[in-house]
């Protein structure tokens, strides 16, 4: 089934975009067509949009399961703003608002409910969701279903239930971190077997990777930071201590930080988190309890002080950058304390099996870190993609330009030494005797009586710990997997050895103090011609519009149509309109204001409106499809509600006004119900059916109730469609109001 013309209208109308982006168009219609499917795609991929259009278009409920409380509101938010009637419940709520957002959803008036996952197991809930028309059931994160996945939630069991009890109900499920035994689960857990499922590329093509010694790493860090002065950055710590020190030492050298941690009260944390999404805090400095609550998309910056225990908890942090698409940089300060202290973590474990997963993923979250191997090809490879490109072009291994050095003595001295010392120790014991360490260990291991003590004094630990990695990385060492990462060399290394090989290796990136920051960028920048000075006036405008209706500012507009914007330069609002996230609502509430703006900066400077000679290029629509409709005058949301109360006075159906206002019909019912709320008279008696239909409707209502439209549905044996209820419904509650 190809996409209905109505989700196109929908894509454009509501999210301000003319085509679908990879997999989206194929996941819709495969839930619009009544099946389940579970679509793994990046984070930043698009995989909200997945289940929030098909809501617009199916005829009840869409419950969306998410275990991101923090991130609720804001979600709710940004979807209000494009015009599409979302609600969330959860604890942070009291019963009497609880039982509000119930009631208006039991009315149609919601199209999207967010719920987490324990919501499921109250009584009260799974009332509620029987009593209503539920068209989809929507899992986000899904990967915390998995016991095998990094972030195992067991509230998300209760999601086996719900299926059970609503088997009719098309579901999808939605990740952005899942190997391939944790996908199998999901699916079996689900029950998602006849499903679909759409695997996307897990490649963040705008995402740059690099690893930077954590020694003297403020000589690293402050360059960074300095390189994104006023853009958003998030630095993760390892304990709570190390964020408040991080914390205090940003502060004392200028940067503007604040922590997010598990130790905070609830209140500072809801605040810290606020003041990071509201842009008036640039650097948030967090544990990964961060992690899940984020969904801003103009993060610049994801800086790890520490090293993560698994490259799946690492891919989903890294992945909080840069998901409006445009470039931002992620940065691991590693150092073998680090290590050290992920291994102390991981003896901890009881559980034999827990404890080999834990030490099986930290092999391959140091293999990123140590590896000269491209860290996009490793990360990639770890979800079972292949990445056959030679050079990524962004991380620094496949951006390193440092000439090669001889590096044939050195190699023969450290095979020499791991052979010498027996075959059984890692690299920082083998590296110590290299040095010609005094440790209590070394001397008492006899170590200190080898041939290869002491050969490599002029290096220091991370410059030869990096040798060693390059070594690996050749195939002249390999690394035990056992409890502890044990060095041998292969058969290739004694080879090297005995054949007297040369070997050259790249210039030592820890023989100096790197200078992280802007080196290249990943991908293709979206718009990269656009005037920074009108973008900065922009944003302030956007910041200032967000403020006053206590929104973060990326739901007003994201950077990426801000610099379509300071391209374009569009001084009408036909020419706004054809700006990438602009939808109709966004265009009634904010469109006169950023056209005054542009207007204003433009017009003096003789700078044209671009948006003709560029829509083509940039902008392209699909053949036949409309603008969305402006209000007369380019008039503020209310006048969309008079023009409807219009129509209806003029005797037009709600098939024809919708046509007419290029809107679904769902919508003009909802600004019927809107103008009804508002007790506004109405004319509706042309829509109503005849007088029998009606008093069958009224008779249902009467003996259900007029909360909710479902069993009234029930009662009368599905003989109505939930349109003619709604509008019966609506001139029922006006008749009895003028009794």
């Amino acid at each position: 089934m190809a996409s209905t013309p109505s989700a196109l209208s929908i894509l454009k109308s509501h999210f301000g975009y003319d085509r679908f982006r990879p997999l989206q168009e194929e996941i819709i219609d495969q839930v619009l067509g009544g099946g389940d499917a579970l679509a793994l795609m990046p984070t930043g991929g698009g995989k909200s949009l997945c289940y929030q259009l098909p809501a617009m278009c199916l005829p009840g409920l869409t419950l969306v399961i998410s275990p991101l409380i923090a991130l609720m509101k804001d979600q709710v938010d940004a979807l209000n703003a494009n015009g599409i009637s979302a609600r969330y419940v959860n604890s942070t709520m009291t019963a009497s608002e609880i039982e509000q957002v119930q009631a208006e959803a039991g009315r149609g008036q919601v199209k999207i409910l967010y719920a987490a996952p324990e919501r499921l197991a109250i009584g009260s809930f799974r009332r509620f969701l029987n009593a209503i028309d539920l068209s989809l059931i929507a899992i986000d994160e899904a990967h915390c279903i998995s016991e095998w996945g990094h972030e195992f939630r067991p509230d998300y069991r209760n999601l086996r239930q719900l299926r059970a009890e609503f088997p009719q109900v098309p579901a999808i499920a939605l990740t952005a971190t899942a190997t391939g035994q944790v996908r199998e689960d999901i699916i079996e857990q689900l029950g998602l077997r006849r499903g679909r499922v759409f695997l996307s590329s897990f490649n963040r093509e705008n995402l740059s990777y690099s690893v930077e010694v954590k020694e003297g790493y403020w000589s690293k860090l402050l360059p960074l930071l300095k390189a994104h002065r006023g853009e958003s950055a998030i630095i993760y710590c390892l304990s709570r201590r190390e964020t408040e020190e991080m914390v205090e030492d940003l502060n004392d050298r200028g940067f503007s930080a604040l922590p997010y941690h598990a130790g905070l009260e609830s209140d500072v944390r809801r605040r810290n988190q606020e003041d990071f999404i509201r842009d008036r805090t640039p650097i948030i400095v967090a544990t990964i309890a961060f992690g899940m609550g984020i969904d801003k998309p103009d993060i610049r910056l994801v800086v790890h002080h520490s090293l993560p225990k698994s490259l799946e908890g690492y891919y989903q942090e890294t992945g909080r950058a840069g998901r409006d698409g445009l470039p931002s940089e992620c940065v691991l300060f590693y150092s073998y304390a680090d290590r050290a202290r992920q291994e102390y973590f991981i003896d901890q474990l009881e559980d034999p099996g827990e404890q080999a997963n834990a030490r099986q993923k930290l092999s391959r979250m140091i293999e990123y870190a140590e590896l000269p191997v491209c860290r996009r090809k490793t990360v990639l490879g770890y979800f079972g993609e292949s990445w056959q490109v030679d050079n990524c072009g962004g991380c620094d291994v496949c951006l390193s330009t440092e000439s090669e050095f001889d590096a044939t003595e050195l190699a023969q001295k450290i095979l020499s030494a791991v052979i010498r010392t027996g075959e059984r120790f890692g690299a920082m014991h083998v590296i110590k005797v290299l040095r010609g360490s005094r440790e209590k260990r070394v001397l008492e291991l006899g170590h200190d009586r080898l041939s290869v003590y002491g050969l490599v004094t002029n290096m220091s630990d991370s410059e030869l710990r990096e040798v060693v990695a390059h070594l690996r990385a050749r195939g002249l060492l390999e690394r035990k997997e056992s409890e502890f990462a044990v060095l041998s060399v292969s058969e290739a290394g004694r080879r090297f050895l005995r054949d007297r090989e040369s070997l050259a290796l790249p210039a030592l990136k820890n023989a100096t103090a790197s200078q992280p920051g802007r080196k290249s960028r990943p991908g293709n920048s979206p718009v990269e011609d656009f005037d920074r000075a009108l973008f900065e006036e922009l944003r302030l405008l956007r910041r200032t519009l967000a403020d006053s209706q206590e929104l973060p500012a990326y739901v007003v507009f994201g950077d990426t149509s801000l610099r379509q914007m300071a391209a374009l330069m569009p001084q009408s609002m036909d020419s706004f309109a054809m700006i990438p996230g602009v939808g109709r609502a966004k265009l009634e509430e904010y469109g006169e204001s950023f056209v005054a703006a542009i207007s204003a900066y433009a017009k003096p400077k003789n700078l044209p409106d671009r948006s003709p000679e560029l829509s083509e290029k940039r902008i392209t629509r699909e053949p036949g499809e409309a603008r969305p409709a402006l209000a007369e005058g380019g008039a503020r949301r209310g006048t969309t509600y008079r023009q409807t109360r219009e129509m209806l006075d003029r005797g037009m159906t709600i098939s024809q006004i919708a046509e007419a206002r290029n809107l679904a019909s769902n919508t003009v019912i909802g600004h019927v119900e809107r103008l009804a709320a508002q007790h506004e008279p109405l004319n509706l008696e042309h829509l109503l059916p005849d007088q029998v239909r009606l008093a069958q409707i009224k008779e249902a209502f009467d003996t259900c109730g007029y909360d909710f439209l479902k069993p009234a549905w029930e009662y009368l044996g599905s003989a109505f469609t939930y349109d003619e209820l709604r509008l019966a419904r609506i001139f029922l509650r006006q008749e009895a109001s003028t009794d």
